[in-house]
């Protein structure tokens, strides 16, 4: 029977080899039997249909041109313009510019809307004295100038008292919140006509905050 050499490298084979072999060839088999969706990623799961629904939805709403994301861009923000308008008729909280959010800011507005202010006249009474002033008869002009220093000294007089005022409500009401600024806020309101004020007054006269 004659001898046929085995070769050394079959013999000295190592078995660390073989089995790496073994599993790459598992690995592919199994990969053929699963299916994959041909727009998924190499190596990825398949994503859900809402997930892939919602890709193909932001995809397709994406800009392609400078004009259509100008056109976006103004669209956007006159949708937020016209939300914060009708904010400011409602009192929603949500779309209201930020120097009158917050529960600190809507008392102080309701505070002012709640009473009569002498400061709220100021412009149909400064009108009025104009033109008393602008008459030829000097007894007219002195009593435009009375009636100016007047009212200037009723405003004055008024709105130290509705600071001190709202000052110890804030503090009763909201003792761990951040009041800065709801003073000032609340006298730039007074010297508003009830009618031209914005955010739109929520209180009748006389009704508690």
């Amino acid at each position: 029977m004659p001898w046929h050499p085995v070769p050394l490298g079959f013999v000295f084979r190592s078995r660390a080899k073989s089995e790496k072999e073994s599993a790459a060839d598992k690995a592919l088999v199994t990969d053929s039997k699963q299916t994959r969706d041909p727009q998924a990623p190499k190596g990825r799961p398949t994503p859900k249909r809402s997930v892939a629904q919602g890709q193909r939805r932001s995809v397709a709403n994406t800009p392609t041109t400078r004009k259509e994301a100008a056109k976006r861009s103004r669209d956007e923000r006159r949708a937020a313009l016209e939300k914060q308008r009708q904010a400011l008729a409602t009192g929603d909280e949500r779309y209201l510019p930020a120097r009158d959010k917050g529960p600190v800011r809507r008392f102080a507005r309701d505070y002012v809307d709640s009473r009569f202010h002498i400061a709220e006249f100021f412009l149909p009474l400064a009108v009025i004295i104009l033109i008393l002033s602008a008459l030829p008869q000097a007894a007219l002009k002195n009593i435009s100038l009375l009636l100016w220093l007047f009212v200037i000294v009723l405003i004055v007089v008024d709105s130290i008292s509705l600071g001190f005022r709202l000052k110890k409500q804030l503090r009763e009401r909201f003792p761990d919140a951040n009041t800065k600024g709801a003073v000032a806020y609340a006298l730039m309101r007074t010297l508003q006509m009830r009618r031209l004020r914005l955010p739109k007054p929520q209180v009748k006269r006389g009704e508690r905050p």
